[in-house]
């Protein structure tokens, strides 16, 4: 499988809005980058960054990829408009979608291995930058979150005419699996327990599903 790039995008925090009068900072606001290549961290691309390190950001949460292949759900069914960024991701791509991308899969990117560790779970922030208030429902309902991937090498990596190649299978849940297990109240246990045993996924979505498997 190769997801073909189609944008890097990368942002620092700053004020997207307000919540009950109080401003908001976000680095959801991302814009494509120039350069023809990008150095790719344990925890970030270069000129990237997140706002508040508590939820979002993180080794389990480097590296954000939403995959194009959405689009024309989102614009024709929901009247959103999408373009590179949209959703705050740091790569759009297309190719493959959550169904077809499983946790624990490697990529290569250039010099950059990346490894599959865990969907995106939608927040207010989006609402917000999006400027849709229904926009966090419209990715949970659909199970449309794209992925986060962990950094297993660092290094350089091409922006323009580029792809992503899977190297690696792991064989686990999907991510819309993934998603699902963990919001999603009608996923059954078997699910919940083949997502939670995932070695790969990050330790934060494991306690999220463990903890709807509590009596």
């Amino acid at each position: 499988m190769q997801l073909r790039l189609i944008s890097v995008n990368v942002g620092r925090p700053r004020v997207i809005g307000d919540k009950r009068g109080e401003p908001v900072l976000s680095g959801i606001a991302k814009t494509p980058v120039e350069s023809s290549t990008v150095f790719v961290g344990a925890t970030n691309i270069d000129g990237d960054a997140q706002a508040d390190l508590s939820v979002h950001g993180g080794v389990d949460k480097a590296v954000y990829c939403y995959p194009a292949d959405h689009w024309p759900w989102w614009e024709r069914e929901k009247g959103f408009p999408c373009r590179p960024a949209a959703f705050g991701e740091n790569l759009t791509v297309e190719g493959a979608d959550e169904t077809q991308i499983c946790i624990g899969d490697h990529f290569r990117w250039g010099d950059v291995v990346l490894e599959v560790s865990q969907p995106r779970a939608p927040c207010f922030k989006f609402a917000i930058f999006s400027k849709r208030p229904d926009a966090p429902a419209l990715m949970t309902a659909s199970g449309r979150s794209g992925w986060y991937f962990r950094v297993i090498q660092n290094g350089h990596a091409r922006v323009g005419a580029s792809v992503l190649v899977r190297e690696q299978v792991a064989g686990g849940p999907s991510v819309r699996e993934a998603f699902f297990a963990a919001l999603h109240a009608h996923a059954d246990e078997d699910l919940l327990r083949r997502v939670a045993d995932t070695p790969a996924l990050a330790s934060s979505w494991r306690g999220a599903v463990r903890r709807r498997l509590q009596p």
